[in-house]
């Protein structure tokens, strides 16, 4: 009885110094948002006209996204960043969060053209911004980065470093080519890449990425029986496991992929606001298969030690 009540304790001591930290933090956002960032080119080359139209390519742009973002679901979290645009001090407009129309259309309307195209520094802030809000979600959710541009980055070799590695992150990556004259560079580097020479096509493009996070979303299902599995383990308990099982590969873009501290703070030039609350809701994951095989393998030790006495 005694070396059982010991077994018993020392067991759950390795928890909860293990669990601890977690355990003590109970505002992170959990489950299973799909997230998308956009990162709009506002260099001076968008204030000019699409081929044969009188429309800026800003103007077709700006209003291709507001006209699509107001039909996505309330579980598609929205993010704008913007590069580059004479009259924007914070070019994280819109903070990746719930879907607040009034403020993401003001958001979306802001920007005017102007300034050069450093898409590489770019596509690294956005995925960091990503990770950051997978860390918080623990890992579930989908990753989108949403490229609208209508030219070639200005720090190439960013691109080439930092766009292999969002992609082995995780990350989706789609690109929209608004009326180039030449392919863009990334449609050979990201998961998908559109042409829009015109406001129909850019609208087109628009559409059927988010389509896509939509059906992404819905073929990420919960197993009930899964989840019956963890009836027995506290519900706090069960969910700071699940947090410290799905921590790893949420680093910023560029450092190694160690054990770091995650990043709490927006990146020095980001302003940004608090979204709207998001109400909490968790879903299976990977991650909860492996906590299924650290409580069998706790219980299989207890059997085995029940045997020896």
């Amino acid at each position: 009885m005694k070396k059982s009540l010991v077994l018993s304790l020392s067991i759950w001591l390795a928890f909860s110094v293990v669990l601890h930290p977690f355990l003590a933090q109970t505002d992170e956002t959990t489950g299973d948002y799909n997230n998308v960032l956009i990162v709009l080119d506002a260099s001076g080359s968008m204030d000019g006209t699409l081929k044969g139209t009188s429309i800026k390519k800003m103007d077709a742009a700006k209003d291709a996204l507001r006209q699509v973002l107001q039909q996505v679901p309330a579980d598609t979290q929205i993010g704008l960043l913007v590069f580059s645009g004479r009259n924007i001090k914070s070019d994280l407009l819109y903070p990746l969060g719930p879907r607040d129309d009034e403020r993401l259309m003001q958001a979306i309307s802001l920007p005017q053209p102007g300034g050069g195209t450093p898409l590489g520094a770019y596509i690294k802030t956005g995925a960091d911004l990503l990770l950051r809000q997978r860390a918080k979600q623990r890992g579930y959710g989908t990753y989108r980065l949403l490229i609208v541009t209508d030219g070639e980055a200005g720090d190439k070799p960013l691109v080439q470093q930092y766009v292999p590695e969002v992609i082995a992150r995780g990350i989706t990556m789609d690109v929209i080519g608004v009326d180039m004259e030449t392919t863009h560079t990334l449609a050979t580097k990201a998961h998908s890449y559109r042409t829009a020479n015109d406001p129909e096509s850019l609208m087109r493009a628009v559409s059927e990425v988010f389509a896509e996070v939509s059906q992404a979303g819905a073929d990420d299902t919960a197993s009930e029986e899964a989840f019956a599995l963890l009836d027995p383990i506290p519900a706090e308990m069960a969910d700071a496991m699940i947090k410290a099982l799905s921590s790893s590969g949420n680093e910023p873009i560029g450092q190694p992929r160690a054990a770091v501290a995650e990043q709490e703070t927006i990146p020095q030039g980001h302003r940004q606001a608090s979204p709207p609350p998001v109400p909490k809701r968790i879903r299976t994951s990977e991650g909860i298969r492996t906590v299924f095989i650290v409580v069998a393998a706790i219980a299989l030790i207890m059997a085995k030690f029940r045997k020896r006495r």
